[in-house]
């Protein structure tokens, strides 16, 4: 049995559906990520999980058991929020053992508790500080132990990372990672940024306009996207309007106007005429003179339009023979000038028979 189970969940606001007839299955000490853009509905079913705001219709069991009047200090569930919420005249061990005190715990049970939530966001030096006194990533760091310190079923991560820089970001991300592998604690975290919900997360549901558009790990979301949305979405991605020729158990042979045929993975369900989008990201292109691709199945000559070098790599952008644009990664990691190709230069761009993904309209 999974330890959150949401069935048919929809919450409309007058007019407005915020969350569309959801279905989805949370297991115990997962790190599961509703992903998607602002207005998608993430926000209001992490409301609803706490227990601030009720569905319209469906249900939302946690150990099968229906929430539907449990009131939200009731529920084992804790939130943490992106503006820490902290209470700026008590000290980080006040901060901290709050939610102890209005549990009504004992003095025993709360030091212990206080000292075992200090000790795994690594703040037990600055217990007597004040939040004026901290940086923005310890400030996070007493929201999450607040959090935890009552050891909930679930800790619900609403965009705790957004108020960082991005050096401070990524190292809270790795923290994170820690925190959540140790305590063992079902943690359901919702963000807009796709990197960091790759980096982070054991899956990942992609929320468009109150719907789930897929739930996967992020592996898969990232490689086998179902749709071109989740596509688009998720990274960076090359997306050619193409119709399938041959469909077989091993590939698809695929025509796109104005450039020719390529050869794809194959696809269930694809048949001759079908038409859809060939998929496949940039990190997966070749760019090379006309001789250094042409072993390649799926080869094209273009003209580089324009180039950004970001010292791993180099980001060039193409112009094909039918006017689309396409994007290949250069790894900048052979010694001396990275920069290979000016603008203007005649290129090929190529790709494997077995990279990219074709994907339905």
């Amino acid at each position: 049995m999974p330890l959150l189970e949401i069935r048919n969940v929809t919450r409309r606001f007058g007019d407005f559906v915020a969350v569309d007839n959801i279905s989805l299955s949370i297991e115990s000490g997962e790190f599961f990520t509703l992903l998607g853009p602002s207005g998608c509905g993430k926000t209001t079913i992490l409301r609803m999980i706490a227990g601030f705001d009720l569905p319209d219709a469906g249900q939302i069991l946690l150990d099968g058991q229906d929430l539907a009047g449990t009131p939200p200090e009731k529920r084992p569930v804790r939130t943490v929020f992106q503006s820490y919420a902290l209470f700026p005249h008590m000290t980080v061990a006040q901060n901290v053992a709050f939610p102890l005190k209005m549990a009504r715990c004992s003095a025993d049970e709360t030091r212990q508790r206080l000292g075992e939530a200090l000790e795994q966001v690594h703040l037990t030096d600055k217990a007597p500080a004040y939040p004026h006194e901290l940086s923005g990533g310890q400030k996070q760091r007493v929201a999450l132990a607040r959090g935890l310190v009552n050891r909930p079923s679930i800790l619900l991560l609403d965009e705790p990372l957004g108020a960082l820089d991005a050096k401070l970001r990524e190292e809270m991300q790795i923290e994170l990672i820690n925190l959540q592998r140790d305590v063992g604690v079902t943690f359901i975290f919702v963000t807009h940024a796709q990197v960091e919900a790759l980096a982070l997360s054991h899956r990942i549901a992609v929320m468009r306009e109150g719907r789930v558009e897929q739930v996967d790990e992020p592996a898969r979301l990232y490689a086998f996207p179902k749709s071109r949305f989740v596509a688009d979405f998720i990274g960076h991605i090359n997306l050619l309007d193409a119709q399938v020729l041959e469909a077989t158990h091993g590939h698809l042979r695929l025509t796109i106007a104005g450039l020719g045929e390529m050869i794809a993975p194959p696809l269930a369900g694809a048949a001759p005429g079908g038409k859809g989008t060939f998929a496949i990201r940039p990190e997966q292109v070749r760019i090379g003179i006309h001789g250094e691709v042409t072993e390649l199945k799926n080869h094209f000559p273009g003209e580089v339009t324009h180039f950004l070098y970001r010292g791993d790599v180099t980001v060039y952008k193409v112009r094909l023979a039918n006017g689309m644009m396409i994007e290949a990664l250069l790894p900048n990691s052979a010694p001396g000038g990275a920069e290979l190709f000016k603008v203007g230069d005649p290129v090929r761009v190529g790709w494997r028979h077995d990279a990219g993904v074709f994907l339905h309209e």
